[in-house]
């Protein structure tokens, strides 16, 4: 990608760093403010939606390139789509840090704005895998494209549950995402990655331990649902698709969280859809790691698998989806002694309530 491409955003950057440090200050002088439950970790009243900064930032970004950059990608109407679903599902998720909607209202607002991104004509068309190669979806794609784009918008947001831990793997991911991208020639994704990136570290400092602001629903709802509809844009960066894996690599530590706490409730009889406090991180604390602990520990996967995207690409068709084994074995390897340290420390995975 050429320097005349990558300079807007690079310039635009420290101004959107700073926009959403402004938003998100602004947001604990006049805090929706999130109390202490039995399923949260926090013990004080403690303001939430510092989302609306990153959310405010990648706007303006967004409209700075589209408006006085030209000719500018943006003016590929899937993009268009994907911003404005991505604004509306920040906007419904807004609404829920104030009011607490129901799942099932939340679910349906993920729905719709996936539903936009694949009417746009974000679809997977084939989808590559370790042993198999690359495999032809057919209709089955939009089904896939579907789960994959709900399924990381709510992972993103079921991790969000302690100090700095998402926020420093959004900003992580995006870092190398933007990077990558840049390698790649995808501009549009290394101008959402970039403005992500901005976005989130206006916010950061202010959401690491112990937290002066949460980031809501607003923020790890609008993440994950821009970096799940990357991961598809990204897709389109080689003929078989197989670069579909670079986001699902660098979230690897949440979608694993995330799916293994899922289904070890289902297995256990448990409610799916309850608010709970039984995810690995969360286990991990009662255990005796400290919050820092935790959430450095999946900034160091963060960082780990950042390295495999960059060795992603430096690896044959063929070896790319294996790629994942390694980060794979190092999520086991947590999960073995987070449970070991459960079993030390005579701990239980905690029902809701």
């Amino acid at each position: 990608m050429s320097l005349s491409l990558i300079l807007p955003t690079l310039l635009l950057a420290p101004l959107l760093v700073l926009v959403s440090a402004v938003a998100v200050r602004a947001m604990i002088a006049r805090p929706i403010l999130d109390h202490p439950e039995a399923r949260k970790m926090h013990d004080r009243p403690t303001p939430k939606g510092g989302g609306v900064g990153p959310v405010l930032a990648f706007v303006l970004g967004m409209l700075v390139l589209f408006n006085f950059i030209p000719p500018s990608p943006l003016a590929d109407g899937r993009y268009v789509g994907v911003i404005l679903a991505a604004v509306a599902i920040a906007g419904v998720a807004l609404a829920d840090d104030v009011r607490d909607f129901r799942f099932l209202v939340k679910l349906a607002a993920q729905t719709l704005a996936a539903l936009v991104a694949m009417g746009a004509g974000l679809v997977l068309h084939t989808l590559s895998l370790p042993w198999i190669g690359a495999v032809p979806l057919g209709v089955l794609g939009l089904v896939i494209t579907l789960f994959w784009i709900v399924g990381c918008t709510n992972a993103v947001n079921f991790m969000d549950g302690m100090d700095g831990l998402v926020g420093g793997v959004v900003v992580i991911a995006c870092a190398a995402l933007a990077a990558i991208a840049a390698l790649q020639g995808g501009w549009f994704i290394h101008a959402a990655a970039m403005f992500l990136l901005a976005g989130f570290l206006g916010f950061l400092p202010y959401n690491l331990h112990p937290a002066r602001i949460f980031m809501g629903d607003v923020g790890s709802q609008f993440a994950g649902f821009m970096l799940a509809v990357l991961a598809v844009v990204a897709a389109g960066l080689e003929s078989n698709q197989v670069s579909f894996l670079i986001v699902p690599l660098l979230l690897f530590g949440l979608l694993w969280d995330a799916a293994f706490t899922l289904a070890r409730r289902a297995l256990m009889g448990e409610a799916v859809a309850e608010p709970h406090r039984g995810h690995l991180y969360q286990v991990a604390t009662t255990t005796g790691l400290s919050v820092r602990q935790v959430s450095a520990t999946h900034w160091g996967f963060a960082l780990f698998h950042a390295g495999l995207a960059f060795l992603f690409l430096r690896l044959g068709p063929e070896l790319k989806p294996y790629v994942v084994l390694p980060a794979l074995a190092v999520q086991l390897g947590w999960t073995f002694y987070v449970l070991a340290r459960m079993r030390r420390t005579g701990t239980r995975f905690r029902r809701p309530g």
